[in-house]
């Protein structure tokens, strides 16, 4: 009788193990797939907010036109807005980690509401240059990178990081559209409204449909660099603090040397494109178009599966080898079908790049510092918008269109020779 009530126990208690197991394992696919739609809606908010921002792009220089401002102040007027998108990268970054990935969001689409509603406002120069302001928290990219970054493992990062170049591909093909018709047909402040009411609808979907925590425990042990220094929203030493952990500042350095000849020859773009390859304004937007496609093929089908079979190291590598034949193509490019071909390799490691060292970067510094870390990523393309115009001027003006290239091939070539000798400190994951 003890025998057959022990193995009843026994039967019992593994019975009731199992439906423990059974339970938490269902919990588990619960929790991954509320984690997935959280996801799915940060992809929607990046796709809409990326959508209205190049709308606003497209009908910019009419406006400012018809408002009587010449080059020299549209040059002035971008380059305050790329100071403020520079300056407020990593305040954003901060923000979100004190406050978490919802109030950023929140934060961001509620600044490119008032910054829409002065756009449609303004009647004036003076009010077309103060539109420009709430551009300093408006960073819808790195807010949807955030909450990704906290529902992701480390090794499903780079895949879903990478995604967000769908959400590029839509909104650089369905804003520059949307943009020119509505300008066209309705007049050229109807964009500003479409993008105002557009940019509150972001803003209650960030409010109902993202969790007020998404941040995760940390996964780094405390150390002397890992503690916060100052509760401060900008401040010198806290970048000085994330640069100090192990192979931060050798990604970051690769990250902004690596696409900074290129990110110069986009910036000189809309003047290469008329002066060199003799583009009509249509032409150009079926080429900016084709980019976006580009775009939307690379980083939703080829980042996500590469990442998931090669180390970042390695991706890393390969990103700014191909990024050296690129130089080597554009220095010899002479049409724009040249270009056409160019672009692919072009796109294809230009969006590994920033993909793989977003993930890289978020993975070596402890979990609440990772919205400070996107939000200095996020600076680099603001930096180079400001710099840009005055270096990529100079280039083009006293070397011509094959200085872009040869510079982009001898600074990814001497990248390259130092990743491969480098012993740069990192955790290679893949999934």
């Amino acid at each position: 009788v003890s025998t057959m009530n022990a193995k009843t126990s026994s039967e019992g208690e593994e019975e009731a193990s199992g439906m423990r197991n059974e339970t938490l394992g269902e919990s588990d696919r619960l929790g991954e797939a509320k984690r997935g739609q959280v996801i799915r809606v940060a992809y929607v908010i990046a796709a809409l907010d990326l959508t209205f921002l190049f709308m606003q792009m497209g009908v910019m220089p009419y406006l400012a036109k018809s408002l009587g401002l010449d080059s020299v102040g549209f040059g002035y007027l971008q380059t305050i807005f790329g100071v403020l998108q520079l300056v407020g990268g990593y305040i954003f970054g901060r923000f979100a980690d004190q406050f978490g990935a919802r109030a950023a969001l929140i934060l961001s689409c509620a600044s490119g509401s008032v910054f829409f509603l002065l756009m449609s406002l303004s009647t004036s120069i003076p009010l077309l240059f103060l539109s420009r302001l709430p551009g300093v928290f408006m960073h819808g990219i790195p807010g949807a990178q955030k909450v990704i970054t906290d529902m992701t493992t480390p090794s499903q990062r780079a895949g879903a990081l990478g995604k967000l170049g769908l959400c590029f591909g839509v909104g650089i093909i369905a804003g520059s559209a949307l943009g020119g018709v509505l300008s066209t047909k309705l007049g050229i402040y109807v964009p500003t409204y479409v993008g105002l009411v557009g940019s509150l609808i972001n803003t209650l979907i960030a409010m109902v449909w993202i969790p007020s925590h998404t941040k995760p425990k940390s996964d780094h042990q405390v150390t002397e660099h890992s503690t916060p220094q100052s509760g401060s929203l900008f401040s010198i030493r806290e970048i000085l603090r994330l640069m100090k952990f192990p192979g931060v500042m050798e990604v970051f350095i690769v990250k902004v040397l690596a696409g900074l000849p290129i990110g110069l020859f986009m910036i000189m773009f809309s003047i290469i494109s008329m002066d060199f390859f003799g583009l009509e304004a249509v032409e150009s937007g079926y080429l900016m178009s084709y980019f976006g496609v580009l775009q939307m093929v690379v980083q939703g089908l080829v980042v996500g599966k590469l990442a998931s079979h090669c180390t970042e190291m390695t991706l890393l590598r390969l990103s700014v080898f191909v990024f050296a034949g690129v130089g080597l193509g554009m220095a010899l490019m002479r049409t724009v079908w040249h270009y056409c071909i160019v672009a692919v390799p072009m796109v294809f490691a230009f969006s590994m790049l920033a993909t793989i060292t977003d993930s890289i970067l978020t993975k070596a510094v402890p979990s609440s510092d990772t919205g400070a870390m996107l939000g200095i990523c996020a600076s680099v393309q603001p930096l180079t918008r400001t710099v840009g115009p005055t270096i990529g001027g100079v280039l083009y003006k006293q070397f011509g269109v094959s200085s872009f290239g040869y510079l982009q091939l001898m600074v990814n070539l001497g990248l390259f020779v130092y990743l491969l000798k480098s012993k740069i400190p990192l955790e290679e994951t893949k999934s």
